[in-house]
């Protein structure tokens, strides 16, 4: 678990108008099977992933998570609870390839965050 922010610039998130959300600690996100249309950069807090109470990741300002489901637009394959008060930016499909456009180093984003889980599972088996 890396518990690290990204290195994502929000202030591309600002410029592009980005409704952020708002969770109380404790708060569920999002849950396992839930539809994914959508992945969340951290603005502010802490987001836990869990799968069945296990503890997968912890997300911090700047961190991306979500990104599996936007991308194969499957369901959610974990939960996600803010752990602390937070603050979170939904990108849909159509806004991430906006951010791409815009920033490059948006995918490359997504794709630490994505080669980060897939490495932390294989750590735990």
């Amino acid at each position: 678990m890396s518990g690290e922010g990204g290195g994502f610039d929000l202030g591309l998130l600002d410029d592009a108008g980005t409704a952020y959300r708002r969770y109380a600690a404790g708060d569920k996100i999002f849950v396992a099977e839930d539809e994914g249309d959508c992945l969340y950069v951290v603005r502010s807090g802490t987001v836990e992933i869990r799968f069945y109470g296990t503890v997968l990741d912890r997300i911090g300002p700047g961190g991306i998570f979500g990104e599996i489901a936007m991308i194969d637009g499957g369901a959610r394959s974990a939960t996600a609870i803010a752990v602390e008060d937070c603050e979170v930016a939904p990108v849909t499909r159509e806004g991430f390839l906006v951010l791409v456009r815009r920033q490059p180093e948006f995918a490359l984003e997504v794709m630490r965050a994505l080669a980060r889980r897939i490495r932390g599972m294989n750590e735990s088996v």
